[in-house]
């Protein structure tokens, strides 16, 4: 027999969706989506954010169109603000840059750890953003790791659990909703899941002991949902079903055998893992029978309508149960009456005034936390303080495939693309920032290197090589893009009987050095991310305005 899908039936199951769009304004398809479809949540992404009081207003509009079409309560407003390289919201003109995970975990501080990520979630909240996703949970088990990396506080269970409960509890205090994800944990793995499936070979003694120790806390804590990934874990399951749309996984492991009864959201449904092998439409329903209260779909319109129109076809057959969706639409209802609140609280307008104090406040309070995060890991010849009356040479690296997490409008391969179809490195404005930064300290002249540009094709036109001369070398994941490491060598051996003083600068995952030969003695600074800010603390540590008293929060980060 075939249950009609009736109106009150679509508003039930539009509020298990939340979406993306483009624009700075609210698009057609996104209104669509919302009067006709009864969206009940959404997800901004820096596509999405011009500055603040355009952000303000974007969301505003949002809200005014779900009241119009009678929804009962507000939308949740989801971002992903991790801070560090996945700051959505953060920009000179909207959210103060903070750092990420494992620069946070550098500092050693959990309480620093809490005032960030109250900070963070006051600067959301002002803008009407109720949801966040964050903070990663995942523990970074592998260093190959291209999605999570510096994205995770560390490769230890303990310390992740400490740090990660600290900024749900920063984020929850400011009225925001955290969601820590990447359940049931996405550190051990060498596959990016937008990418391909991910496929832990663990069994489940393994993850209690290791991926699942911060989630089993986050639980105790009562966080208001939790996000799960895209990864299959066969010694569970049996077969390669991705855990957000796996029965035997969130179901039956997370909501059953671990208790949790707050909201879970899958990770969007739109990356490969899912949509290469399911589609992101039969992925949504599947993930929603799996146990999930909200599946995601962040970018395709087309997508969006038919995953909706897959579920009323899903609903109407009784392959999806309309009791257990209604039951799993009471814990929506209860986060969207903690974060969400009246139509009055979102429909409100912010006073400029109140974020103009809350962003000076806030920089002194990035400035101290970056500041406790730059990690000295060796400097056996003494190097540091540099000369500033000494000339310096900065080495940076040309783009490279980068950890697609960082920015929602990747090319297939993995690279960049900006809009005129050209190749660019998010890395490249915080570089040209850094060589300002450290010429205003002492003459500097910078150099980018990389497989095009080869750095003995550069040594003629650099400064002349004495030894007073200091070499700032910068690499990013020079783990995995080991020409960074040719090319460093490539200098030695163009130096000849010159020699300067050399620090390199790890400026993303600490890893860069580990298990390279020959460069022992090297002085080696990591920074955890290539932000401006990040680079910015570090000039003040190599010239000695500023002491690097972080800690690197991963056992192979200390090589």
């Amino acid at each position: 027999m075939t249950l009609e899908i009736t109106k009150d039936i679509k508003r039930e199951i539009g509020q298990h969706f939340v979406v993306g769009f483009h624009g700075y304004e609210a698009s057609e398809e996104i209104k669509t989506l919302i009067k006709d479809y009864y969206l009940g949540n959404i997800i901004l992404m820096k596509r999405n954010v011009k500055d603040v009081e355009q952000t303000c207003r974007l969301v505003r509009e949002l809200q005014q169109l779900a009241k119009d079409s009678r929804q009962e309560l507000p939308m949740m407003i989801g971002i992903d603000q991790e801070n560090g390289l996945v700051s959505a919201f953060s920009s000179p003109t909207a959210g103060t840059q903070f750092p990420g995970a494992m620069a946070t975990a550098a500092t050693g501080s959990t309480q620093l750890a809490e005032e960030v990520a109250y900070a963070t979630g006051q600067e959301l909240a002002y803008a009407g953003i109720n949801w966040a996703y964050s903070p990663v949970a995942d523990i970074n088990s592998d260093p190959r790791n291209p999605v999570i990396g510096v994205r995770s506080f560390s490769d230890d269970p303990g310390t992740v659990s400490e740090f990660a409960r600290a900024v749900s509890r920063g984020l929850a205090k400011a009225g925001v909703a955290p969601s820590p994800k990447h359940f049931a944990g996405h550190g051990d793995t060498h596959v990016d899941s937008h990418l391909a499936l991910p496929v832990i070979e663990k069994d489940m003694k393994a993850l209690q002991e290791v991926e699942l120790v911060p989630f089993k806390e986050l639980i105790k804590d009562g966080v208001a949902s939790i996000m799960t990934g895209h990864m299959a874990l066969p010694k569970v399951t049996g077969d390669d079903t991705p855990c957000s749309l796996s029965k035997r996984l969130t179901k039956k492991l997370l909501r059953d055998e671990l208790k949790y009864g707050g909201v879970i959201v899958t990770d969007c449904l739109e990356m490969e893992a899912v949509a290469e092998k399911y589609g992101s439409e039969a992925g949504a329903v599947r993930s929603l029978e799996a146990g999930a209260d909200i599946a995601m779909i962040c970018h395709t319109f087309t997508r969006h309508k038919g995953a909706i129109e897959a579920t009323y076809a899903a609903v109407g057959s009784g392959r999806l149960d309309l009791a257990e969706l209604q039951e799993s639409g009471k814990r929506i209802k209860a986060m969207k009456e903690k974060f969400a609140g009246s139509w009055d609280n979102v429909l409100r307008t912010s006073s400029t005034e109140v974020w103009t104090e809350m962003k000076k406040s806030h920089a002194a309070l990035s400035e101290e936390a970056y500041a406790a995060s730059t990690a000295l890991i060796r400097d056996a010849g003494r190097l540091l303080p540099l000369d500033k009356r000494a000339p310096l040479v900065l080495f940076t690296p040309q783009a490279e495939k980068i950890n697609l997490a960082v920015d929602d409008s990747p090319s297939p391969e993995g690279v960049l693309i900006d809009k005129n179809g050209k190749r660019r490195n998010t890395a490249g404005p915080s570089y040209v920032s850094f060589a300002k930064c450290l010429d205003g300290k002492t003459k500097t002249q910078n150099i980018v290197y990389g497989p095009d540009q080869p750095v003995a094709s550069t040594i003629d036109s650099i400064l002349p090589l004495t030894a007073g001369t200091s070499i700032v070398f910068c690499t990013r994941n020079a783990d995995r893009s080991t020409w960074q490491i040719d090319e460093l060598r490539s200098l030695f051996a163009a130096l000849g009987t010159a020699s300067p003083r050399i620090v390199i600068i790890a400026t993303c995952a600490p890893y860069d050095l580990l298990g390279v030969t020959g460069l022992e003695d090297l002085t080696y600074v990591a920074t955890f991310e290539f932000t401006v800010a990040a680079l910015e603390t570090a000039a003040k540590v190599l010239f000695g305005d500023l002491k690097a008293v972080g800690k690197v929060p991963v056992m192979g980060g200390t090589a």
